[in-house]
């Protein structure tokens, strides 16, 4: 067997790995778990469970309301501005408010009243359902004026660039896509994108939330306008921790926030009754901070400015390419097809193979009763397994781990041990 398809292969590459030690900083209490699920929930950063003790017992339990003004007012400014660095944005583009779907809202509700008499929305179907959710609703909002239309992918993988050339026109208010696909991985080339919607005047709206962390972003030097995104995923900010959103300088104070209320206020503690919304990227703040959940994500903002976004790119490739390399030796012409881009440029940091069996194979990698390891993939209809590759804490060893447990569930149709009732939760 050539040496590349050896588990000594992959610890070979894992000593040679520079951003190997980041793992460390990572709570990992079985290491007999191939966590490959970053790309939903990301891991604990030890780090974070250190933070969030101090917030809850020294400044909630010692300094009380105190708090407020030693750090907790200006928190989502603070930790705004290292998004930026991650993003390519300038630090008062960007603020932690919500969640990615209230802040789409926000920005698409803008974006379409500052492009008043234009009459269409374009997304694709790849994107993530509820941000199809949301600018459906806006349309209703909008008194039904608007029209959403949908990019239609060729073949579930990618999309036709012509074909969106052809769909942007002067009727369109606003772009709004995903920058990876969250089944697929396939990544938009943003640049072109964003060039063709201003080419007719429109607005143009990004979700980052499978990219920020694992793929270099350049809002400033591609000139984005608008652009929201999670950090649960390769942020690892811990369940639900608060989105993002970013509003490019020269749109803040022409884009209307349609959810006032008193943090986007000038001055909430005058508690005027009257709203005069606050200048820049405040005002598109709402209700109260989550403050214990927005603690929990400094830490691993650090770790990722402390690695390197191009670094991390960098990783993401090379553990993505051995990856496929594994599943081309091991899998495809046995069920399996690739449900991702073949060229690195064209996806981002996740992996997706397609079976027909797909849901009862996520079962048969999660069982302790098979195999050597327990491995967590994740599932998306119909037919996607879905594999994340996390750079600062994924290893070599851990995906060559994943693909032979794979192998193993297919040559024996493991698979068939397991029913095909879906859990709530894929």
């Amino acid at each position: 067997m050539d040496n590349l398809y050896t588990i000594e292969h992959a610890r070979m590459l894992d000593r040679n790995d520079p951003l190997g030690h980041f793992r460390q900083g990572f709570v990992i209490k079985d290491p007999s778990i191939v966590y490959l699920d970053g790309n939903s929930l990301g891991r604990l950063p030890e780090k974070t469970v250190e933070f969030m003790e101090n917030t809850i017992r020294e400044q909630w339990g010692e300094g009380l309301i105190r708090s407020w003004n030693e750090g907790w007012y200006n928190q989502s400014v603070r930790l705004g501005k290292k998004i930026a660095q991650i993003i390519g944005a300038h630090p008062d583009e960007v603020i932690i408010s919500d969640s990615t779907s209230v802040n789409l809202y926000k920005l698409a509700f803008g974006a379409l009243k500052a492009r008043e008499g234009r009459t269409e929305i374009i997304s694709d179907d790849m994107n993530f359902p509820s941000d199809l959710y949301i600018l459906q609703g806006l349309i209703g909002q909008f008194g039904g004026n608007h029209t959403l239309r949908l990019l239609k992918s060729p073949d579930g993988i990618s999309s036709d660039m012509t074909e969106l050339v052809r769909m942007v026109s002067h009727s369109t208010a606003l772009v709004s896509l995903s920058h990876v696909a969250y089944k697929s991985a396939y990544m938009y080339d943003m640049e072109r994108v964003t060039e063709l919607a201003h080419m007719h005047d429109a607005l143009v709206l990004w979700d980052l939330s499978h990219s920020v962390g694992a793929v270099p972003v350049s809002l400033n030097r591609v000139g984005v306008d608008l652009a929201v995104g999670c950090t649960y995923k390769y942020l690892n900010g811990g369940p639900g921790s608060p989105a993002f959103l970013y509003v490019r300088r020269e749109l803040q104070e022409q884009l209307e926030n349609p959810i006032q209320g008193w943090f986007g206020e000038q001055n909430p503690f005058e508690f005027n009754l009257h709203y005069r919304e606050s200048e820049g990227i405040r005002k598109f703040l709402t209700g109260t901070p989550p403050v214990i959940s927005i603690s929990g994500l400094e830490p691993a903002l650090d770790m990722i400015l402390e690695a390197g976004i191009g670094s991390i790119r960098q990783k993401s490739v090379a553990q993505s390419e051995y990856l496929l390399s594994l599943s081309k030796e091991w899998l495809l012409g046995r069920g399996f097809r690739a449900g991702s881009p073949g060229f690195a440029e064209k996806r981002g940091s996740h992996i997706s193979l397609k079976h027909a069996e797909g849901y009862r194979i996520c079962k048969a990698l999660a069982d302790p009763g098979v195999g050597e390891c327990v491995v967590i993939p994740d599932f998306r209809e119909p037919n996607n397994i879905r594999l994340g590759i996390s750079p600062l804490y994924t290893t070599y060893e851990d995906i060559f781990r994943a693909m032979a447990k794979l192998k193993e569930i297919i040559g024996g149709k493991l698979y068939e041990n397991y029913p095909s009732t879906r859990e709530q939760v894929t």
